[in-house]
Protein backbone atom coordinates (compact mmCIF):
# COMPACT_ATOMS: atom_id res chain seq x y z
CA UNK A 1 0.00 0.00 0.00
CA UNK A 2 1.25 3.46 -0.89
CA UNK A 3 2.16 5.73 1.52
CA UNK A 4 1.33 9.44 0.63
CA UNK A 5 3.43 11.14 3.39
CA UNK A 6 6.43 9.37 1.60
CA UNK A 7 5.46 10.88 -1.93
CA UNK A 8 5.45 14.78 -0.29
CA UNK A 9 2.83 17.23 -0.30
CA UNK A 10 2.22 17.22 -4.30
CA UNK A 11 2.38 13.32 -4.38
CA UNK A 12 -0.38 13.35 -1.19
CA UNK A 13 -2.28 15.98 -3.43
CA UNK A 14 -2.27 14.04 -6.63
CA UNK A 15 -3.96 11.22 -4.73
CA UNK A 16 -6.12 12.98 -2.74
CA UNK A 17 -7.97 14.87 -5.97
CA UNK A 18 -8.00 11.45 -7.92
CA UNK A 19 -9.77 10.11 -5.05
CA UNK A 20 -12.38 12.78 -5.37
CA UNK A 21 -13.14 12.25 -8.89
CA UNK A 22 -13.73 8.91 -7.86
CA UNK A 23 -15.96 9.45 -4.78
CA UNK A 24 -17.71 12.58 -6.48
CA UNK A 25 -19.83 11.21 -9.06
CA UNK A 26 -21.79 8.94 -6.42
CA UNK A 27 -22.32 12.17 -4.24
CA UNK A 28 -24.06 14.11 -6.74
CA UNK A 29 -28.33 13.82 -6.46
CA UNK A 30 -30.14 11.28 -8.31
CA UNK A 31 -33.44 12.15 -9.84
CA UNK A 32 -35.45 11.41 -6.93
CA UNK A 33 -32.97 13.73 -4.42
CA UNK A 34 -33.00 16.52 -6.61
CA UNK A 35 -32.96 19.77 -4.06
CA UNK A 36 -35.17 22.63 -4.73
CA UNK A 37 -33.97 25.64 -5.79
CA UNK A 38 -32.98 28.30 -2.67
CA UNK A 39 -36.31 30.42 -3.19
CA UNK A 40 -39.00 26.85 -2.93
CA UNK A 41 -37.29 26.10 0.41
CA UNK A 42 -38.94 27.04 3.56
CA UNK A 43 -36.76 29.55 5.65
CA UNK A 44 -35.66 27.98 8.91
CA UNK A 45 -36.52 30.04 11.86
CA UNK A 46 -35.30 28.25 14.59
CA UNK A 47 -32.92 26.03 15.83
CA UNK A 48 -33.12 22.14 16.21
CA UNK A 49 -33.72 22.58 19.65
CA UNK A 50 -36.34 25.35 19.03
CA UNK A 51 -38.17 23.24 16.94
CA UNK A 52 -38.86 20.36 18.98
CA UNK A 53 -39.81 22.90 21.56
CA UNK A 54 -43.16 24.53 19.00
CA UNK A 55 -43.69 20.81 17.88
CA UNK A 56 -44.77 20.27 21.45
CA UNK A 57 -46.80 23.35 22.42
CA UNK A 58 -50.60 22.52 21.64
CA UNK A 59 -50.87 26.07 20.76
CA UNK A 60 -48.98 28.69 19.12
CA UNK A 61 -49.55 31.91 17.41
CA UNK A 62 -47.69 34.40 14.87
CA UNK A 63 -45.92 37.13 15.24
CA UNK A 64 -45.83 40.22 13.36
CA UNK A 65 -41.95 39.09 12.48
CA UNK A 66 -42.67 35.38 11.56
CA UNK A 67 -41.52 33.98 14.37
CA UNK A 68 -43.85 31.72 16.81
CA UNK A 69 -44.08 31.75 20.43
CA UNK A 70 -46.14 29.75 23.19
CA UNK A 71 -49.58 31.18 22.84
CA UNK A 72 -50.09 31.91 27.48
CA UNK A 73 -53.77 33.30 26.23
CA UNK A 74 -56.35 31.37 28.77
CA UNK A 75 -60.18 32.12 28.38
CA UNK A 76 -60.81 31.99 31.94
CA UNK A 77 -58.89 30.91 35.55
CA UNK A 78 -59.98 27.37 34.72
CA UNK A 79 -58.68 26.72 31.87
CA UNK A 80 -55.12 28.64 32.45
CA UNK A 81 -54.57 25.94 35.84
CA UNK A 82 -55.66 22.78 33.44
CA UNK A 83 -53.14 20.37 33.98
CA UNK A 84 -51.01 22.34 36.28
CA UNK A 85 -52.44 21.09 39.56
CA UNK A 86 -52.52 18.05 41.52
CA UNK A 87 -52.49 16.63 45.57
CA UNK A 88 -49.96 18.14 48.28
CA UNK A 89 -48.51 20.71 45.31
CA UNK A 90 -47.14 23.52 46.93
CA UNK A 91 -48.69 27.10 45.45
CA UNK A 92 -47.12 30.67 46.12
CA UNK A 93 -50.16 33.35 46.02
CA UNK A 94 -49.50 36.79 45.90
CA UNK A 95 -51.09 39.47 47.55
CA UNK A 96 -50.91 41.45 50.99
CA UNK A 97 -54.17 40.77 52.75
CA UNK A 98 -57.26 41.18 50.60
CA UNK A 99 -54.78 43.33 48.55
CA UNK A 100 -53.45 42.22 44.66
CA UNK A 101 -54.64 38.46 45.57
CA UNK A 102 -55.16 36.41 42.43
CA UNK A 103 -58.98 36.03 43.61
CA UNK A 104 -60.18 34.34 40.41
CA UNK A 105 -57.40 32.13 40.38
CA UNK A 106 -57.86 30.92 44.11
CA UNK A 107 -61.37 30.04 43.06
CA UNK A 108 -60.40 27.91 39.94
CA UNK A 109 -57.87 26.36 42.72
CA UNK A 110 -60.80 25.10 45.23
CA UNK A 111 -63.25 24.49 42.41
CA UNK A 112 -60.49 21.89 40.95
CA UNK A 113 -59.96 19.71 44.10
CA UNK A 114 -56.92 19.35 44.87
CA UNK A 115 -55.94 18.43 48.15
CA UNK A 116 -52.59 18.70 50.83
CA UNK A 117 -51.65 22.13 49.26
CA UNK A 118 -48.84 23.80 50.88
CA UNK A 119 -49.29 27.67 50.25
CA UNK A 120 -46.68 30.31 50.81
CA UNK A 121 -48.55 33.43 51.30
CA UNK A 122 -48.22 36.56 53.58
CA UNK A 123 -51.53 35.65 54.92
CA UNK A 124 -54.18 33.14 54.65
CA UNK A 125 -57.28 35.58 53.43
CA UNK A 126 -60.19 36.22 55.94
CA UNK A 127 -63.10 33.84 56.40
CA UNK A 128 -65.57 33.07 53.30
CA UNK A 129 -62.97 34.87 50.85
CA UNK A 130 -59.45 34.75 49.39
CA UNK A 131 -57.59 31.76 50.74
CA UNK A 132 -59.57 31.35 53.37
CA UNK A 133 -62.04 29.90 50.63
CA UNK A 134 -59.62 26.94 50.86
CA UNK A 135 -59.23 26.70 54.07
CA UNK A 136 -63.11 26.36 54.62
CA UNK A 137 -62.45 23.00 52.38
CA UNK A 138 -59.81 21.56 54.07
CA UNK A 139 -57.75 21.49 51.05
CA UNK A 140 -54.68 23.66 52.80
CA UNK A 141 -52.10 21.03 54.90
CA UNK A 142 -49.50 23.80 55.76
CA UNK A 143 -48.97 27.32 55.46
CA UNK A 144 -45.60 29.35 55.45
CA UNK A 145 -46.95 32.53 56.22
CA UNK A 146 -46.18 35.98 58.41
CA UNK A 147 -49.38 36.86 59.48
CA UNK A 148 -52.96 35.14 59.65
CA UNK A 149 -54.36 37.39 62.43
CA UNK A 150 -57.93 37.89 60.35
CA UNK A 151 -59.09 34.19 59.96
CA UNK A 152 -60.49 32.64 62.70
CA UNK A 153 -61.30 29.50 60.99
CA UNK A 154 -56.93 29.21 59.76
CA UNK A 155 -57.21 29.86 63.50
CA UNK A 156 -59.20 27.20 65.09
CA UNK A 157 -57.76 24.52 62.37
CA UNK A 158 -54.34 25.69 63.67
CA UNK A 159 -54.81 25.01 67.71
CA UNK A 160 -56.44 21.82 67.05
CA UNK A 161 -53.88 20.25 65.13
CA UNK A 162 -55.15 20.03 61.40
CA UNK A 163 -53.05 23.06 59.68
CA UNK A 164 -49.16 23.34 60.04
CA UNK A 165 -47.80 26.22 59.87
CA UNK A 166 -44.51 27.47 59.22
CA UNK A 167 -43.97 31.27 60.52
CA UNK A 168 -41.69 33.88 58.83
CA UNK A 169 -40.86 37.42 59.62
CA UNK A 170 -42.14 39.18 56.47
CA UNK A 171 -39.19 40.46 54.71
CA UNK A 172 -37.68 36.98 55.59
CA UNK A 173 -40.71 35.81 53.60
CA UNK A 174 -40.30 38.40 50.84
CA UNK A 175 -36.54 37.69 50.63
CA UNK A 176 -37.10 33.91 50.51
CA UNK A 177 -39.47 34.44 47.36
CA UNK A 178 -37.32 36.42 46.11
CA UNK A 179 -34.02 34.87 46.84
CA UNK A 180 -36.20 31.10 45.54
CA UNK A 181 -36.89 33.02 41.89
CA UNK A 182 -33.21 34.05 41.93
CA UNK A 183 -31.74 30.48 42.16
CA UNK A 184 -30.42 31.24 45.68
CA UNK A 185 -30.49 28.49 47.83
CA UNK A 186 -30.17 30.36 51.42
CA UNK A 187 -29.24 33.34 53.21
CA UNK A 188 -28.16 34.80 56.04
CA UNK A 189 -29.70 37.21 57.97
CA UNK A 190 -30.13 39.00 61.41
CA UNK A 191 -34.05 39.19 61.72
CA UNK A 192 -35.09 36.67 64.53
CA UNK A 193 -32.07 35.23 65.83
CA UNK A 194 -32.69 34.56 69.82
CA UNK A 195 -36.30 33.57 68.98
CA UNK A 196 -38.64 30.77 68.07
CA UNK A 197 -38.36 31.80 63.80
CA UNK A 198 -34.28 30.62 64.51
CA UNK A 199 -34.58 27.39 66.12
CA UNK A 200 -33.57 24.25 65.42
CA UNK A 201 -31.55 26.32 62.34
CA UNK A 202 -28.19 26.64 61.14
CA UNK A 203 -26.50 30.40 62.69
CA UNK A 204 -22.90 31.94 61.83
CA UNK A 205 -21.31 34.99 63.10
CA UNK A 206 -20.50 37.71 60.87
CA UNK A 207 -18.10 40.92 62.16
CA UNK A 208 -19.27 39.86 65.79
CA UNK A 209 -23.25 39.83 64.82
CA UNK A 210 -24.95 36.40 65.07
CA UNK A 211 -26.95 35.64 61.51
CA UNK A 212 -29.78 32.63 60.97
CA UNK A 213 -29.59 31.11 58.02
CA UNK A 214 -33.04 30.89 55.60
CA UNK A 215 -33.25 28.53 52.42
CA UNK A 216 -35.12 29.99 49.65
CA UNK A 217 -38.57 29.20 48.44
CA UNK A 218 -40.02 27.70 44.91
CA UNK A 219 -43.17 26.19 44.54
CA UNK A 220 -44.48 23.79 42.22
CA UNK A 221 -47.56 26.87 40.89
CA UNK A 222 -47.41 30.54 41.78
CA UNK A 223 -50.08 32.45 40.91
CA UNK A 224 -50.61 36.66 41.17
CA UNK A 225 -52.50 39.25 40.11
CA UNK A 226 -51.21 42.18 38.23
CA UNK A 227 -52.83 45.52 36.77
CA UNK A 228 -51.80 45.56 33.27
CA UNK A 229 -50.15 42.80 31.01
CA UNK A 230 -49.78 41.38 27.46
CA UNK A 231 -49.71 38.44 25.40
CA UNK A 232 -46.37 37.73 25.96
CA UNK A 233 -46.35 37.95 29.69
CA UNK A 234 -45.25 41.01 30.68
CA UNK A 235 -46.74 42.06 33.95
CA UNK A 236 -47.26 46.10 35.47
CA UNK A 237 -48.43 45.79 38.88
CA UNK A 238 -50.46 49.04 40.78
CA UNK A 239 -49.70 50.36 43.81
CA UNK A 240 -50.15 48.68 46.74
CA UNK A 241 -51.36 45.65 44.63
CA UNK A 242 -47.63 45.26 43.50
CA UNK A 243 -46.60 43.49 47.12
CA UNK A 244 -45.53 40.29 46.91
CA UNK A 245 -46.39 39.15 43.35
CA UNK A 246 -43.27 40.29 41.14
CA UNK A 247 -41.04 38.12 43.89
CA UNK A 248 -43.67 35.11 43.88
CA UNK A 249 -43.92 34.95 39.94
CA UNK A 250 -40.02 34.07 39.68
CA UNK A 251 -40.00 31.45 41.94
CA UNK A 252 -42.99 29.45 41.10
CA UNK A 253 -42.31 26.36 38.51
CA UNK A 254 -45.31 27.23 36.60
CA UNK A 255 -46.36 30.94 36.74
CA UNK A 256 -50.18 31.78 36.02
CA UNK A 257 -51.13 35.54 36.21
CA UNK A 258 -54.39 37.15 36.20
CA UNK A 259 -54.88 40.72 35.23
CA UNK A 260 -57.25 43.61 35.19
CA UNK A 261 -56.13 44.50 31.52
CA UNK A 262 -54.73 42.81 28.69
CA UNK A 263 -52.96 44.53 25.56
CA UNK A 264 -51.60 42.76 22.28
CA UNK A 265 -47.44 42.36 22.88
CA UNK A 266 -45.70 45.45 22.20
CA UNK A 267 -47.97 47.63 23.51
CA UNK A 268 -46.61 47.60 27.10
CA UNK A 269 -43.51 50.94 27.91
CA UNK A 270 -40.71 48.53 28.19
CA UNK A 271 -39.48 50.74 31.00
CA UNK A 272 -42.96 50.34 33.03
CA UNK A 273 -42.74 46.12 32.87
CA UNK A 274 -41.91 45.05 36.81
CA UNK A 275 -42.07 41.21 35.79
CA UNK A 276 -40.89 40.57 32.50
CA UNK A 277 -42.97 38.09 30.32
CA UNK A 278 -40.28 35.06 30.27
CA UNK A 279 -41.46 33.93 34.12
CA UNK A 280 -44.80 33.71 33.02
CA UNK A 281 -46.61 30.23 31.68
CA UNK A 282 -50.14 31.35 31.08
CA UNK A 283 -52.22 34.92 31.70
CA UNK A 284 -56.02 35.61 32.04
CA UNK A 285 -57.92 38.57 32.02
CA UNK A 286 -60.39 38.56 34.73
CA UNK A 287 -63.08 40.94 36.65
CA UNK A 288 -62.30 41.89 40.55
CA UNK A 289 -64.27 42.13 43.91
CA UNK A 290 -61.72 43.77 45.34
CA UNK A 291 -63.17 43.17 48.75
CA UNK A 292 -61.86 45.60 51.47
CA UNK A 293 -60.49 43.54 54.66
CA UNK A 294 -60.59 46.13 57.52
CA UNK A 295 -63.55 49.50 56.11
CA UNK A 296 -63.47 52.22 58.57
CA UNK A 297 -64.72 55.58 57.56
CA UNK A 298 -65.95 58.10 59.99
CA UNK A 299 -69.53 58.62 61.51
CA UNK A 300 -71.99 61.25 59.50
CA UNK A 301 -71.75 64.48 61.34
CA UNK A 302 -68.40 64.19 62.73
CA UNK A 303 -65.82 66.58 61.29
Amino acid sequence: MINPFRLGSSGAVFIASRLWAIIRPSLAPGPKQERRPQAQRPARLFSVAADVAVQRTPAVEKTVKGAFMANKVYSNAKSALAGLTFDNMSVMSGGFGLCGIPENLILALRDSGVKGITVISNNAGVDGWGLGLLLETKQIRKMISSYVGENKEFARQYLSGELELEFNPQGTLAERCRAGGAGIAGFYTKTGVGTLVAEGKETKVFNGETYVLETGLVADLSIVKAWKGDHEGNLIFRKTARNFNPMMATAGKKCVAEVEILVPTGELDPDAIHTPGIYVDRIVQSTFEKRIEQRTVRQRGNT
